[in-house]
């Protein structure tokens, strides 16, 4: 597919190309290992959905919203309850994204595949989608979303937007346009409605407000694709119009990010998974911290005091000293470290309201400094800890595991998904849903995995 750069000096038409280009993009162009990816981007994220979904948020958001909700067509993972399509799109993004479990763009802190394969899934209960035209709508929604990503970060988060919320609706809308079959125009209409509904505010980290942004943008995105496909107009230049998305949400942008290269670089391959149940930034720290652990015989009891160097952003995004429930902990670095050298884990159960309020724990974080580095790598960490007796032990992580440099094994991803599945459903439907995952693209219909993901 040839280069989309525009003449240089010219505005760049960022809306018409990336609608032009999520059209026509067909399963075909995608080459082995961006669909190998997808697959595995699927399994993580389907892992975190039924893991989540039983949390609070989850129960509370059905409670609320199910008595208002249309004829129930659409698979909530993991429950025996099914919703109208958008709103199952919402409670799959939530619980998905609950536990701060799901996958990672690196470059933008952006979780992927939250508001894409949320809307995807739930659009499954309408219409019989084929797995190959399922891995080319998340793939080439995927693309869009990292892409708007990559054109605003850091400036758009630096100001306080979620990312994963205000840019997932137009992977969602590309994603459920692709499905759809909107044509150029109306996909750019589409993107345009989506433009409108940017969602979340990382001031809302630590609370179940979280989780509901990629919910939202799924819900958002299906919305923008399901009016564009009856002709429900917008701008043709929503991305980059002198009042249109980047210029109004972000500081700066450079276009460029979204058109160079699309349909020959592919944003799913720079995609991550984590190991550890909380903001990615800290992973280094728990890594460090349960190595320590194990290759030094660390007690919890004997550390007198633990110091941290970390990346500027650590402490940005995770300086909660004092968190009081598992939520606010997944947004602590002090608690990362100690529930890590304490515990030896950094799964869902170390960031629970029982380990944030454990007696041992809590005191251990009392005993955790952490100091800014700015020549720190993000996926980088320094800890040295310092025992009663006064000998110290030193450990550095330059890349921590899930990392790109690091990254987490087929195998892994499988245990992860066992170990989040596991209280929902029995050992032949999770294997049977990992077998499915595994086999997406050749699927005839993907709603065999939305039945196999019921509770």
């Amino acid at each position: 597919m040839p280069d989309h750069a525009p003449p240089a000096g010219k505005v760049v038409p960022v809306t018409r190309i990336l609608a032009e280009y999520a059209a026509a993009a067909s399963p075909e162009t995608l080459p082995a290992p961006v669909r190998k990816e997808a697959a595995r981007t699927f399994l993580n994220w389907l892992g975190c959905a039924i893991g989540g979904c039983r949390h609070e948020a989850v129960d509370a958001a059905i409670a609320a919203l199910s008595p208002f909700a249309g004829p129930g067509r659409s698979v909530v993972a993991g429950r025996a309850e099914r919703l109208d399509p958008l709103n199952a799109s919402l409670i799959n993004g939530i619980s998905s994204h609950v536990f701060d479990f799901d996958d990672t763009h690196l470059r933008t802190v952006i979780h992927p595949a939250g508001p894409v394969a949320s809307a995807l899934l739930a659009y499954a209960g309408v219409q019989p989608i084929s797995g190959r035209d399922f891995v080319n709508a998340l793939v080439v929604g995927i693309e869009a979303e990292c892409r708007i990503g990559n054109a605003v970060y850091p400036e758009h988060y630096d100001v306080g937007w979620h990312i994963t919320g205000s840019v997932g609706a137009f992977g969602a809308a590309v994603a459920i346009g692709r499905i759809l079959g909107l044509d150029g125009e109306r996909m750019a209409w589409a993107l345009g409605i989506a433009a409108s509904q940017p969602v979340g505010l990382r001031e809302m980290f630590g609370s179940m407000t979280k989780s509901f942004h990629p919910g939202r943008a799924a819900q958002n995105g299906m919305t923008a694709a399901l009016l564009a496909a009856k002709g429900y107009t917008s701008s043709p230049q929503a991305l980059e119009a002198k009042r249109g998305w980047m210029n109004v949400l972000s500081t700066r942008h450079d276009a460029r990010e979204i058109t160079e290269g699309l349909g020959s670089r592919f944003e799913i391959l720079a995609n991550t998974y984590k190991p550890f149940a909380c903001g990615i930034v800290m992973h280094p720290v728990i890594d460090a911290c349960i190595q320590l652990r194990e290759e030094h015989g660390v007690d919890a009891g004997s550390v007198r005091s633990v110091a941290l160097r970390v990346h500027p952003l650590v402490l940005e995004l995770t300086g909660k000293t004092a968190p009081q429930s598992g939520l606010e902990g997944k947004f602590s670095i002090y608690h990362a470290a100690a529930v890590a050298l304490t515990e030896g884990d950094g799964g869902e159960e170390q960031f629970s309201d029982r380990a944030v309020n454990d007696p041992a724990i809590v005191a251990l974080r009392g005993r955790v400094n952490a100091t800014v580095d700015t020549a720190m790598p993000a996926d980088a960490a320094q800890v040295v800890l310092t025992r009663t007796d006064g000998t110290t032990t030193e450990i550095r992580i330059d890349h921590a595991i899930g990392s790109l440099a690091r990254p987490m094994s087929d195998r892994d991803l499988e245990r992860k998904f066992t170990g989040l599945a596991a209280p929902h459903l029995d050992d032949d439907a999770i294997r049977r849903l990992i077998d499915l995952c595994w086999r997406l693209e050749a699927l005839d219909d993907v709603s065999l995995i939305a039945e196999a993901a019921t509770r």
